[in-house]
């Protein structure tokens, strides 16, 4: 099922022959977008049609794209496309585990009449597109009195995966690293994470933080939790989980979900150490909005600052949470146009 959220209208669309799709695609939604060059430069591109569609409900990415298309104003012909997804490109294909069916770019190409397809990191596409939106567009997770400063901006956040970017100012555009940083090892910072980490350990030789920082993660620190309790895990869905800890029904879904905020906010400490991230960060991916009064009230900025000497550092460094939205198809249609004034 796709969910129709934007329909432009003749005053705002710019010339038909300029409008090119742009997707965002994740493990669980794929955002669709008819864009076209904004002439106020505010926006790289004015969005004139946007849908939302449940990728479970659709056998490929063509037919979601194809869908789209489908239901675009007669005349309406388009041959470019950003595709914003996890994962990266092998050849003909979009290798990413998270997705629910394997792309074929070259089946996108023909089946759409595509002349050009951009293939951009996903979380590349939300950090470009976070120089786009006002303070409105986000809520405080760490607050800090220090004025704002121009500086390196981390974009990370959980969802069917861990995705991380970090945004470089910089003019004629500002330039996005696209990060793995998801793969980094998991380091645990009390008693109880040595031994989740210890369980997490018996079924895989590497350890990421995105086995405890995801959906799949928080199941597998729920599941970790009850064997260290001696319960018997009831739960099996991340939706599950986080529903159990905000209703606190389920005492090892509340600590899963302690757990979960603590090492979120160790390892955010972390990525801005590393990156520099004076800038800021801002929480992103489809669980953190769902907790966030649970993410305030947890070990979250305590262990953020819990970085001895830095501490004065990252305490100038503001945190916020930010809903996902249309950020990645923007961002994905931005970066494409850079690309394209660049060569």
């Amino acid at each position: 099922m796709a969910q129709a959220v934007v329909r432009g209208n003749a005053q705002t669309m710019s010339s038909p022959e300029s409008a090119f799709l742009a997707a965002d695609v994740g493990g669980t939604h794929a955002r669709i977008g008819l864009v076209s060059p904004r002439p106020d430069g505010h926006r790289p591109v004015t969005l004139l049609e946007y849908r939302r569609y449940a990728c479970a409900e659709w056998p490929s990415l063509t037919a979601v794209l194809k869908d789209f298309v489908s239901q675009l104003s007669a005349g309406t012909h388009v041959e470019q496309c950003a595709v914003a997804s996890a994962g990266y490109v092998l050849g003909d294909a979009i290798v990413n585990d998270n997705l629910p069916w394997p792309v074929s770019i070259r089946d996108i190409r023909e089946s759409l009449g595509i002349a050009k397809l951009a293939v951009i990191n996903d979380f590349e596409a939300v950090a470009y597109a976070t120089q786009f939106m006002t303070q409105a567009d986000t809520a405080p997770v760490i607050e800090t009195s220090a004025p704002q400063v121009e500086g390196p901006v981390l974009v990370m956040g959980p969802g069917t995966g861990l995705g991380s970017a970090v945004l470089l100012p910089g003019r004629p555009h500002a330039t996005v690293l696209a990060t793995e940083a998801g793969q980094v090892a998991l380091a645990p910072g009390n008693e109880l994470e040595i031994e989740i980490l210890r369980l997490l350990a018996r079924d895989r030789a590497h350890v990421s933080f995105e086995h405890a920082l995801s959906g799949p993660g928080l199941i597998n620190l729920y599941h970790a939790i009850c064997t260290l309790r001696g319960a018997t895990p009831g739960l099996q869905m991340p939706s599950d989980v986080t529903r159990s800890a905000l209703e606190r029904s389920d005492a090892a879904a509340v600590e899963a979900l302690n757990v979960f905020c603590g090492l979120l906010g160790s390892f955010v400490g972390d990525l801005v150490l590393l990156y520099g991230a004076r800038g800021g960060v801002f929480l992103a991916g489809g669980i953190l909005p769902q907790i966030r009064e649970l993410l305030l009230a947890s070990t979250f900025a305590e262990r953020f600052f819990n970085k001895g000497v830095m501490r004065p550092f990252l305490q100038q460094v503001p945190v916020r949470l930010m809903e996902h939205g249309q950020l990645g198809v923007i961002g994905a249609a931005g970066l494409y146009l850079d690309a394209q004034h660049t060569h």
